[in-house]
């Protein structure tokens, strides 16, 4: 991937950066893996709004992707690279020897035409999908399983990969993008290579405008709002916060404060965390 860069024209494209889109090799999806995609803009089921700064955006279609890569022994061809708009990586669709067509997300490298598998003997290559145990130590993988058969949830943004750190017993450590290492069960499935894509972090919006086009409504700081709208609100002119630390809208101390739950259930699973 490549990225664009703009001459200032105007002020929105002053400091705007693009992808090129390069490697994307058709415009249209394939039809039988798009499903409709119902915009809440950050409303319940009570129509309360739950999440602020959503809404609007350009329409979306939602692409179905295979992150369980469960179609064992059976090779697939990748037929294109398509845009997904949501997801920051690349998709590949895959033809299935047998007819059936999935998306995957599409490693580096992993270009048309190129043979992929999955299942405990596939050879270790970019695409390929392998339980945890069969992947050498040093490898770097993408769309790791927390479950076995639940289908990969974690490391599954452009550019990153987590990598096998060590192996004893029925659990595997990996090093994750975050920094953290933690243990998971061998049998768990993970995708070789890193995630394509890879400049995606280095693009810059350019314009408030651009980020409306993505769904995202503007924020207003604390400090600018009134005592009735956020607890930072209120004073004459240029006032501080007022509290002994930021707080969130609703109260509880943000900017630093650790929120993961005290208890959770996987905190034995975690060697070193995040930084």
């Amino acid at each position: 991937m490549a990225i664009r860069l703009y001459r200032a024209y105007t002020p929105g494209t002053r400091n705007r950066t693009v992808s090129t889109f390069s490697e994307i090799t058709t415009k249209s999806p394939e039809k039988s893996l798009i499903a409709k995609k119902h915009n809440k803009k950050g409303h319940n089921n009570q129509g309360k709004i739950t999440c602020r700064h959503r809404g609007g955006g350009h329409k979306q279609r939602y692409r179905i992707i295979d992150f369980k890569r469960d179609k064992h022994g059976i090779p697939a061809k990748v037929a294109s690279i398509e845009y997904d708009p949501n997801r920051n990586a690349r998709i590949a669709l895959l033809k299935y020897s047998d007819g059936e067509k999935r998306y995957i997300i599409q490693p580096r490298s992993l270009n048309i035409n190129s043979v992929v598998i999955s299942g405990p003997d596939s050879p270790v290559e970019v695409g390929n999908a392998l339980p945890l145990y069969c992947i050498p130590l040093g490898t770097a993988v993408h769309n790791v399983e927390l479950t076995p058969g639940k289908g990969g949830q974690i490391v599954r943004s452009a550019g990153t990969y987590a990598q096998i750190v060590a192996k004893e017993g029925n659990f595997v450590t990996l090093k994750l993008p975050s920094g953290e290492v933690r243990l998971i069960r061998k049998l768990c499935y993970a995708s070789i290579g890193q995630i394509g894509n890879i400049d995606a972090s280095n693009i810059t919006i350019g314009k408030a405008g651009r980020n409306r086009w993505l769904g995202k409504k503007p924020s207003v700081r604390g400090v600018v709002m009134n005592p009735v709208d956020h607890p930072h609100g209120g004073g004459e002119g240029r006032s501080p916060i007022g509290k002994s630390h930021p707080v969130t809208p609703w109260g509880k101390p943000a900017l630093g404060i650790k929120t993961r739950k005290t208890k959770k259930y996987s905190n034995t699973s975690i060697l070193r965390r995040r930084k």
